[in-house]
């Protein structure tokens, strides 16, 4: 049963707002005593977190579908909607974060890192929000914004300070073993390791992680073997130790060809050519391993590198390739950019930018893009012709209507606003009001403006005594004649 996942294609969703409220206050003596509709609450994040207990992807394997929650939608009283709690998935250190081109959206390493990998959706104005001096009792509240949704690649990248690698059986776990608390699967087969092994070493008062990447072979780099599942684990680490065998029984091999193999790999990998190798000739407990290893220790010193003897079996020289390692991760981390706290740019946008674009397309359809345009259809309840005049005159005051004309677009062109998938299309009209003006203002209700029944008929008994008094008065100078 699989335990170690370090890829994984995650579908996440975030959360909708809920509808905006259209209610009127309403009490004894006061029928309509003017909206008082509440907002809905925003939907819930989507928050991938950075959580060191965490060392696998394995949840997101079997689960690979994640939802947050939905605003509640506003009611009546001025009551808002609950906000939609926050999905917070927690992942490994070094996990990368990617679209499924392989664009490399967020890379999170370090504890608490947070990154939100889907945003949820606002929540809709109730008519109480939307009143104003000139709509006095808007019929109609604004529509919830739908919560983002898309897939998301994550991948595991070890965070170690020295990376172990070589041919199977090379004798790395066993190495990692010895160094370090790690209990990894130690046999004497090939790829016994499927998984890499994470171990933490202190030596004097240096203490650094250490990582068991699988197997390497010939074309790792290309895929074959566990090499190209498991070379992205050696980018983070800043050494790199090559594990020989000097006891190997295949015929066809010795470690300096398993060396040059193995930095070919490395080559054909890529962006690793600048970290510093250390070579363990490993085995040498046997007899002929130790020959060979004599043998061979020029010829590696030569090209460069700093040798190293040592017997995971028989514990010998691992104190002194310990404290080796720690001298140069003491100075691959000291040769490490000091990194700088995260500046916040601000970008503000010019200030001819309109936030939309109108372009032609070869259908003949005129298509609006922009992010207003485009939350302002999705928060349009068009059953509602109040709603639907509201915004015609959103549209009109960004700028869409005089957009159009000056593309071409005439009466009866068709008009797109949104992408190909989700798109509302309507027949353009110049104006962008037919029929909404039959309902007076938009935003007034005329049953706030009409009389009460009971002032209505004081009005009336007045009328009448004073078209009564109007002719005793006319009347009175020909009495007494």
């Amino acid at each position: 049963m699989t335990t170690f996942v370090d890829r994984v294609e995650l579908h996440v969703a975030a959360g909708s707002g809920g509808h905006g409220c259209a209610s009127v206050h309403r009490e004894k003596f006061k029928p309509l005593g003017g909206p008082d509709g509440g907002n809905g609450g925003r939907g819930g994040d989507v928050i991938l977190v950075v959580d060191q207990s965490v060392t696998t992807l394995l949840d997101y394997h079997h689960s690979p579908h994640r939802k947050a929650t939905n605003g509640k939608p506003g009611e009546g009283g001025n009551r808002s909607g609950k906000d939609g709690q926050d999905l917070v998935l927690p992942v490994p250190d070094g996990t990368v974060v990617l679209d499924k081109h392989g664009t490399v959206l967020a890379d999170l390493v370090g504890q608490g890192t947070t990154y939100v990998a889907a945003e949820g959706g606002r929540g809709g104005l109730g008519n109480a929000a939307l009143a104003s001096a000139r709509r006095k009792a808007p019929g109609f509240a604004l529509l919830g914004v739908p919560g983002q949704a898309g897939d998301v690649v994550l991948e595991l990248k070890t965070v170690a300070d020295v990376a172990l690698v070589g041919y199977p059986s090379a004798g790395k776990s066993s190495l990692i073993s010895v160094l370090s608390a790690a209990k990894p699967k130690i046999a004497d087969y090939p790829f016994t390791t499927l998984v890499p092994n994470l171990g933490v070493v202190t030596a004097g008062s240096t203490v650094y992680t250490i990582a068991d990447v699988p197997g390497l072979i010939p074309g790792a780099s290309q895929g074959r073997g566990l090499g190209l599942e498991f070379l992205r684990h050696v980018e983070r680490c800043s050494v790199l130790v090559h594990v020989l065998d000097t006891a190997t029984l295949e015929s066809d091999r010795d470690p300096l060809t398993d060396l040059d193999v193995i930095e070919e790999e490395l080559k054909q990998y890529g962006g690793l050519g600048d970290r510093p190798r250390v070579v363990v000739l490993n085995k040498i407990d046997i007899p002929d391993g130790q020959d060979l290893a004599e043998m061979i220790r020029p010829d590696l010193e030569r090209r460069g590198y700093r040798v190293f003897e040592a017997s995971a079996v028989a514990r010998t020289g691992l104190k002194e390739l310990s404290f080796a390692l720690a001298e140069v991760v003491a100075k691959a981390r000291a040769d490490r950019p000091e990194e700088e706290a995260t500046r916040i740019v601000i970008r503000p946008k010019a200030v001819d930018d309109t936030g939309f674009t109108v372009v032609l397309e070869d259908d003949g359809i005129y298509r609006v893009r922009g992010e207003k345009p485009e939350r302002w259809v999705r928060q349009t309840d068009f059953s509602n012709d109040e709603a639907v005049g509201y915004l015609a005159d959103r549209l009109s005051r960004l700028g869409v209507e005089d957009a159009l004309m000056k593309a071409g677009a005439r009466a009866g062109d068709g008009v797109a606003i949104g992408g190909e998938d989700d798109a509302v299309v309507f027949d353009w009209e110049p104006t962008m009001m037919a029929g909404a003006e039959m309902l007076g203002r938009r935003g007034e209700d005329h049953r706030l403006e009409a009389p009460r029944p009971a002032a209505q008929r004081r009005r009336d008994r007045d009328a009448e005594r004073d078209d009564a008094q109007k002719e005793y008065d006319a009347f009175e100078p020909f009495q007494g004649r």
